[in-house]
């Protein structure tokens, strides 16, 4: 009897010993300095922590965040008017640090990218950003693109994610000049969402 309970115990405490714990916060204050510490849902096996920098004209605003994740790569992805890089982990609250801003330094990389007119606007690519990255959807009938510069581990990512037509490139220009005309905000706010999350 006395084994048993003691069996018991020890599975009680090895399955509560293995829920992953993260720092949990949303900032669009620029730093995520009010966090709060929670147990992550089975099957949430990283701490994720980001940093989304927005420019539309002169208005710049930064979104830190931090959570659970099922996927996180770590990484960084510029689309133009939003750039954003992720840090993954997989310890008890190791996502303590926020994720660095987006790098400003081109390391030589050229990817098209869309401004809601046309896609064939020429980005320079920085810091790990090694990939040029398309996605295209439908969203309330509309299609739409867009495109940018991505690190490579964020588009092993994209193989995972609930948009379709998401697809990377190596090689200056290789996302191609399309023009479009649709709703391209909404995916660009769509995709980091997705990013951020995940």
């Amino acid at each position: 009897m006395d084994l048993q309970i003691s069996v018991f115990l020890l599975f009680i405490l090895f399955t509560a010993g293995h829920s992953l714990s993260c720092y949990e916060c949303m900032s669009l204050t620029g730093s995520c300095a009010e966090q709060t510490v929670k147990t992550c849902p089975s099957g949430y096996s990283q701490c994720m922590s980001s940093t989304a920098v927005a420019q539309a004209g002169d208005i710049t605003s930064k979104v830190k965040a931090k959570d659970c994740s099922v996927d996180c790569q770590s990484g960084s992805m510029n689309l133009g008017i939003v750039r954003t890089t992720s840090s993954c982990c997989n310890t008890n609250q190791c996502n303590a640090q926020d994720a660095p801003d987006p790098s400003n330094i081109p390391n030589g990389n050229k990817c098209f990218s869309c401004d809601g007119q046309t896609c064939s606007n020429i980005l320079s690519c920085s810091g790990t950003e090694d990939r040029c990255i398309k996605a295209t959807g439908t969203f309330g009938g509309q299609s739409i693109v867009v495109k940018g510069c991505a690190s490579k581990s964020v588009c092993d990512a994209t193989s995972v994610s609930s948009y379709e037509g998401i697809s990377c490139c190596e090689g200056n220009l290789c996302n191609g000049a399309q023009s479009v005309t649709q709703s391209f905000l909404f995916l660009c706010c769509s995709l980091l969402s997705y990013f951020m999350m995940h």
